[in-house]
């Protein structure tokens, strides 16, 4: 466990949960920025690059001997970004995308304290069994997919879609916490 102080620049309750692994001297922050991606960018790209515009903005409001702990996640599949459903039909459009198919999640996390930074995403591939349209329109009609990047949270009702993954599980939650702890082990000592 750090004895650090560390800002959390997210408003995400599962980040908030996860990141309580780590760190028992946590204040949750939220950071206010345009999240608005440039055109061009991989899914690996965009995580760092939200990641990095969150922790800026956090930074403003930095007092000395406090680190900066920033995140997004993204679930992308081929060559597209599947945010938070706009309402059901978007929900079923991106469940029915992911069903029997295998996709990426992606998180960037950003460290900061003192003038330095870091900045790493992860990346776990995960199965989604083929789906029936009953399954589908069950798991939409919950409240469950709509505030969750892809329309799922592996955490809940939505694990029962899932195959399997290869990568870590936390980092499908929204924080990649095994290789954070390890990463802001690192920060503190270089």
């Amino acid at each position: 466990m750090f004895n650090e102080k560390i800002i959390l620049a997210s408003a995400s309750p599962r980040r908030k949960e996860l990141i309580a692994n780590i760190c028992s001297n946590v204040v949750i922050r939220p950071s206010d920025c345009d999240e608005t991606l440039p055109a061009g960018l991989s899914a690996r790209q965009a995580v760092e690059y939200l990641s990095k515009i969150k922790n800026e903005a956090a930074v403003s409001n930095l007092s000395e001997n406090e680190i900066i702990i920033s995140a997004d996640t993204v679930v992308a599949i081929g060559n597209e970004i599947l945010g938070k459903p706009a309402d059901k039909d978007d929900a079923r459009r991106m469940i029915r995308l992911l069903s029997g198919k295998t996709h990426q999640v992606y998180t960037g996390v950003t460290i900061s304290s003192g003038g330095k930074s870091v900045t790493f995403s992860e990346k776990t591939d995960v199965f989604f069994y083929s789906l029936t349209e009953v399954e589908i329109e069950e798991y939409i009609s919950t409240d469950e997919p709509y505030d969750k990047a892809g329309g799922y949270a592996i955490q809940g009702r939505a694990g029962l879609l899932i195959e399997k993954i290869d990568g870590d599980y936390f980092n499908v939650v929204g924080l990649p916490v095994s290789r954070l702890n390890r990463e802001l082990k690192a920060f503190l000592n270089s």
